[in-house]
């Protein structure tokens, strides 16, 4: 699907906030919102909203995702297209819906529909949008973790240092493994603790070596492993949603984990 942006029309955005959104950073939701009103979008943000069953999902339990995931096909069946502020729930909904309800003939089809119209924030504002820049300005230097849903489920690479760029007085400095995972995983950290520690330790080192004052993506699970781990090692590197910049709204609410320069 696409969208030509006039001044006679303007597209019905979902938004679909996200469990850690909703629960840790409201934020991000408000920074989304602000994004995609000054992109020329009418958003709504249905209040019924739940998870998107990717935790049951990823531990195998298909049952419990299709029940948790289920309500959400109707939730926003009449919008234009559906933007979450992640990259792993937008991955969700557009691979693993479809697979999740291959066999009910009923819902076969308005799930391939879901699937077709739904995006990751940042990738819907330069691809969709056709969003060059934004209005925000940042006074130092971040850098940028590629989530692993988002970079490659979904390809989501270049469209936020495309927006960064614009960001007045902002510089980027590229991580040496960008591209890495921080040993997240949802439920794989829990499962493998040790693996996962290993995984963000490394993850740190590599964003401390950037000499950045922020670090920036934009999963929350992400975000809040490498926060976490940052203020164990006492670094005062600040960390945020890419979408809290994009928006200038940085002052709104500290880094996450209690980050916070000065």
């Amino acid at each position: 699907m696409s969208f030509a942006p006039s001044s006679t029309s303007k597209p019905r955005v979902g938004l679909f906030v996200t469990c850690l959104v909703d629960m840790f950073r409201p934020t991000v939701g408000f920074s989304a919102v602000k994004l995609l009103e000054e992109a020329g979008c009418v958003v709504d943000v249905p209040m019924e909203q739940v998870c998107c069953g990717q935790p049951a999902f990823n531990a195998g339990d298909l049952a419990s995702a299709r029940k948790v995931a289920k309500p959400l096909i109707a939730m926003f069946a009449d919008h234009d297209y559906v933007v979450a502020p992640s990259g792993s729930c937008a991955g969700m909904m557009i691979k693993h819906f479809p697979e999740l309800f291959a066999n009910d003939p009923e819902l076969a089809e308005p799930v391939k529909a879901l699937a077709a119209k739904t995006w990751e924030l940042v990738s819907f504002l330069t691809d969709v949008m056709k969003l060059d820049g934004v209005a925000a300005a940042f006074d130092g230097s971040i850098t940028y973790h590629d989530s692993c849903s988002g970079l490659r489920e979904l390809k989501v690479k270049e469209q936020p240092r495309k927006l960064l760029r614009s960001v007045k007085g902002l510089s980027i400095n590229e991580l040496q493994e960008s591209e890495t995972c921080c040993g997240f995983g949802g439920t794989f950290c829990v499962k493998y603790p040790e693996i996962s520690g290993k995984m963000v330790g490394d993850k740190t080192t590599d964003i401390k070596n950037s000499g950045a004052d922020m670090l920036l993506a934009g999963d929350m699970g992400c975000l809040m492993n490498m926060a976490g781990k940052l203020r164990r090692e006492g670094s005062d590197i600040e960390v945020r949603h890419v979408a809290e910049v994009l928006a200038d709204m940085t002052m709104a609410a500290p880094g996450i984990a209690g980050s916070e320069k000065g």
